[in-house]
């Protein structure tokens, strides 16, 4: 990668850790690996041996899988063994948020703690992270992390201020920008921002993230790893591996879908614009690729095993937001929004409630349920927290360490998302109440979600000093945004 220059990084003073005493007093001296520049003016010390060392972090993040698309969350059509045994041996969320409805806002939030009212990047396109956005990996490289992104990036393309050695990361391979990660099978991928063939023919792309990514986890290094790995599962195209898919054919009713103009030219600058490929047997295939990741997982975490890094490594696993329907994806069969109302581009629950599964072994207990309510935009300050490391001013987000050993946690007195795609709408939840605004200027609906989770009554004239309360607080729970005006 060219070498991006420094960012102009802050010094965040002392604080505390729910995991122990936090120094950031000293100053660490500028770094160059692989072309990642890390400025000076972030100033941490390493805590002392006897503290607790920092923790391996892995962040596995899926693409499009709902709140129910795992068996853990309730899903009957299929099983996930491996994270299942995942939210076995740690704590499983029910009530955790992605950033967005749609990929790179949910992918910005869950990068820089700021919600899409705060963010740079409030929608889906190629508007990279600007230089001044501040990310997990620039947090945790700042303290000593080797830090790699595998798989879908989609904040930043080769060039710009977004490409990920601008963002923290030593490592990079995978997908750069989001319409060409609509290919499961494709004729390059990038590492390190230079262009590397594939075969479109044979190469799985998912395949590839594993393999790369457990060479990272098994490479020889003292320093503690942050691994931000992005598999493009279940995004359409609805393509996986022959011998994944063949067992599950005729096990499904199946509707075929269908894009001639697409599958004539597989590859190429233009491909991304005619659409997603078809696929004869789409459930057999969203199966196909979700439990194909799962026991990729699964050899990951074995990995981690055997190499005696549990007690040492903190997994998580989330998806962007919610369930898709485009190239053959069938939510409703799968009932992969778990009975929750929406799916991808919308605001209300079954767009943005994801699966949230961490393991820590004897730190975070084993086989807790928590209905702790937080969202993407707390990962950056989570993990800072984890690592002894300071933050940037002015997050949206706050740690969750506490609820992540399962502890008593502080809560957001207010979740906010904004979404512009089709018109301005916005969400906020506050304590067991959501409100959701579907354009510019109308009323807003509200919902009990203890009552109704599938947010079916909309409670909104029967509460009118609740409602009266979140109007206050969007007055000020947004800024303009230039790329995404209120229209």
């Amino acid at each position: 990668m060219p070498n991006a220059g420094s960012k102009p990084l802050l010094a965040f003073g002392n604080r505390h850790s729910a995991f122990g005493p936090l120094f950031c007093n000293g100053l660490i001296a500028p770094v160059l690996v692989f072309g990642l520049a890390v400025s000076a003016a972030w100033t941490v010390v390493p805590q002392p041996r006897s503290q607790r060392s920092r923790p391996n972090v892995l962040l596995i993040q899926a693409d499009d899988l709902g709140y129910g698309d795992l068996s853990a969350y309730g899903q009957t059509r299929f099983a996930t063994p491996a994270l299942d045994r995942l939210a076995r041996e740690g704590i499983r969320f029910t009530q955790y948020y992605a950033g967005s409805t749609v990929c790179a806002p949910s992918r910005t939030a869950l990068m820089t703690g700021l919600h899409t009212g705060h963010a740079w990047i409030r929608g889906n396109g190629e508007i990279p992270l600007r230089l001044e956005d501040v990310t997990v990996a620039e947090v945790l490289h700042a303290v000593g992390y080797r830090t790699a992104v595998i798989g879908k990036w989609g904040l930043g393309t080769p060039g710009t201020t977004g490409q990920p050695d601008r963002q923290g990361f030593e490592y990079a391979f995978g997908f750069l920008d989001h319409r060409h990660a609509h290919r499961q099978y494709t004729d390059h991928l990038w590492r390190n921002g230079e262009r590397v063939a594939t075969d479109p023919d044979r190469d799985y792309v998912n395949d590839l993230f594993t393999t790369e990514a457990a060479g990272f986890i098994e490479r020889d290094d003292a320093r503690p790893f942050f691994l931000y790995l992005n598999y493009t599962v279940p995004h359409a195209e609805l393509r996986a591996p022959e011998d994944a898919i063949s067992p599950l054919r005729g096990r499904f009713e199946e509707h075929p879908y269908a894009n001639p103009a697409a599958d004539a030219r597989p590859t190429g600058p233009e491909a991304p614009s005619l659409g997603y490929r078809s696929q004869p047997t789409p459930h057999a295939a969203f199966v196909a690729m979700i439990t194909r990741m799962d026991g990729d997982i699964g050899r990951l975490t074995d990995i981690v095993h055997a190499r005696g890094l549990d007690q040492s490594t903190l997994v998580i696993f989330v998806s962007d937001n919610g369930p898709h329907q485009e190239g053959g994806g069938d939510p409703g069969f799968f009932r992969s929004a778990a009975g929750l109302r929406g799916i991808k581009r919308d605001l209300y629950e079954g767009g943005i409630r994801v699966p949230m599964i961490a393991r820590w072994t004897q730190t975070i207990p084993a086989g807790r349920v928590s209905d702790h309510v937080w969202a993407h935009w707390d990962m950056l300050p989570t993990l800072a927290d984890v690592a002894g490391a300071a933050v940037p001013p002015g997050l949206d987000g706050m740690s969750m360490a506490r609820a992540l050993r399962g502890e008593p946690q502080r809560t957001h007195p207010f979740l906010y998302w904004e979404f512009h795609e089709r018109g301005f709408q916005q969400a906020v939840r506050m304590g067991a109440w959501k409100a959701v605004r579907l354009k510019k200027d109308i009323a807003l609906e509200l919902y009990d979600l203890v009552a109704d989770p599938g947010e079916r009554h909309d409670v909104a004239a029967a509460h009118p000093a609740t409602v009266a309360r979140i109007e206050r607080y969007l007055k000020s729970a947004r800024t303009e945004s230039i790329q995404w005006p209120v229209k």
